[in-house]
């Protein structure tokens, strides 16, 4: 029923939404004019059926959350193998890296005063665990930095609760990120944060916090938005509140992994390169489907889908599906540094991690001209209404590549619920619209395609750029 109904959608958008008829879509050079019937093909079979969608279900069915380190990540490893050999998937095969393997174990938290309350509570990642006692301890909430220095001679021998709503996740996930560090230099005991989520339905949100070496671990974790917030309402009150906190995490030598790697060998310029992709490693909560288990397939799926029209680009297009993103970015390196020697001839990297919600374009890295030929590729995406490009930093794992002066894209998505669900139990299947899971396809399927197939490699930066990359800095 779902391949009829995206059968019956695509008919109706391109019947609905002409080309020509699309101020977004009047694009009249070279490149556009060159393209246009052959985007016009690969949308219409990215949005022919669900198999994006299902593809991505069986993984993360099959195989749930894909921790680094784990037996179920080496498993799922090893499934994709087999999958994109079956597909006709050219030079298919893994590259190592060794990953961090952190390991979560029994955990709680429960308010003892002024009420018995059982919280909803995850660690962080990497975060050490408590004494086999746990801690119990009074809390002291901040809500901001200045707070914590403020509040600095009460927090000796505290649990202390950063209760930081959700501005933007570059501005909140630093609480997540560095509190443990900066509370301990206090004197802290262990550190609860107000989960970095948009929205809550009592789901907590782990992810990566850091340590430095200097300063002494403490154990940080996550309360749910609503438990943080209670939290606080009662500190504010007056209220003494009093948290027991029991964490058995460890982390164990690292471990052996892979990224995963298949092509379409280019036509004419096999040794030029285009790159795109997702990474296969997630949290070990939810099931990792739209972080980033939707990238990784919709990336594997573009290439299929040039594979099927048996469209041979001039480069070739190649998909790497990362390892270890979440916690150390190992798969970005071992990438970066296996393929050292070519990065001359990478001509873009392009990664999806921002879930596969409703596409609206792209964003660049990597100069005003190759800015300017994406702008004048993505008009050919006016059917999906996706023409949008902006210029922007890289995502996690092609970010290793832009620094060495590789152009970096990032698929732009609608990401309203994105950190509903990000790095928590929430993040599953039914998360994900079939439909804009193939459009997430059909984006990354026709960008890196034109690109691969241009008569010229697209722009690097120039002199120009970095003079104004500095001024900016």
């Amino acid at each position: 029923m779902k391949n009829v109904i995206r059968t019956v959608f695509t008919a109706f958008v391109f019947a609905s939404v002409p080309i020509a008829n699309s101020a977004a879509q009047t694009s009249r050079t070279p490149i556009a004019n060159k393209y246009r019937t052959t985007a016009r093909k690969m949308i219409a079979a990215a949005m022919s059926d669900s198999s994006a969608w299902n593809k991505l279900a069986d993984l993360t069915d099959t195989f749930g959350h894909r921790q680094s380190g784990s037996a179920a990540l080496d498993s799922a490893i090893d499934w994709i193998v087999a999958r994109m050999k079956a597909d006709g998937l050219e030079n298919v095969h893994t590259e190592p890296a060794m990953v961090p393997h952190w390991v979560r174990g029994a955990e709680s938290a429960t308010l003892l005063k002024p009420r018995t309350l059982k919280l909803h509570m995850i660690g962080l990642g990497m975060t050490v665990g408590t004494s086999a006692g746990g801690i119990t301890a009074p809390v002291i909430v901040v809500h901001s930095w200045n707070e914590l220095t403020a509040h600095a001679p009460q927090v000796k021998g505290k649990i202390v609760l950063y209760d930081v709503p959700f501005t933007n996740y570059g501005e909140t996930v630093q609480y997540r990120g560095g509190g443990a560090v900066q509370a301990a230099k206090l004197g802290a005991v262990a550190v609860l944060i107000r989960s970095v989520s948009s929205g809550s339905m009592q789901n907590p949100h782990t992810g990566w916090m850091g340590y430095d070496s200097a300063v002494k671990k403490i154990p940080a974790a996550a309360l749910s938005v609503e438990d943080a917030a209670m939290l606080s309402r009662m500190s504010a009150r007056g209220q003494e509140v009093v948290v027991s906190l029991s964490m058995n995490e460890q982390r164990l030598p690292d471990a052996s992994s892979r990224n995963v790697i298949a092509e379409l060998r280019g036509s004419e310029l096999p040794d030029e390169v285009v790159v795109m992709g997702g990474h296969i490693d997630s949290w070990d909560v939810g099931q990792g489907a739209m972080d980033d288990g939707g990238g990784a397939v919709a990336a594997w799926e573009a290439l299929r889908l040039m594979k099927r029209l048996g469209l041979r680009p001039r480069r070739t297009v190649r998909v790497v599906l990362w390892t270890n993103e979440e916690t150390d970015g190992r798969g970005a390196e071992a990438y970066r540094d296996a393929h050292r020697n070519e990065l001359n001839n990478h001509v873009m990297a392009m990664e999806s991690d921002n879930g596969v919600f409703r596409p609206l374009g792209y964003r660049i890295a990597g100069g005003r001209k190759a800015l300017a030929v994406a702008r004048d590729i993505a008009t050919l995406l006016g059917p999906l209404n996706a023409t949008k490009v902006t210029a922007g930093g890289p995502e996690a794992d092609v970010e290793k590549l832009a620094s060495l002066g590789v152009p970096a894209m990032s698929l732009e998505v609608d990401g309203g619920k994105y950190f509903w669900y990000h790095h928590s139990e929430a993040d599953t299947m039914d998360k994900l619209d079939p439909h804009e899971v193939a459009a997430c396809v059909a984006l990354m399927s026709v960008m890196s395609y034109v690109i691969a197939d241009m008569p010229s490699p697209l722009p690097r930066a120039d002199a120009v750029d970095s003079a104004a990359a500095l001024k900016k800095h």
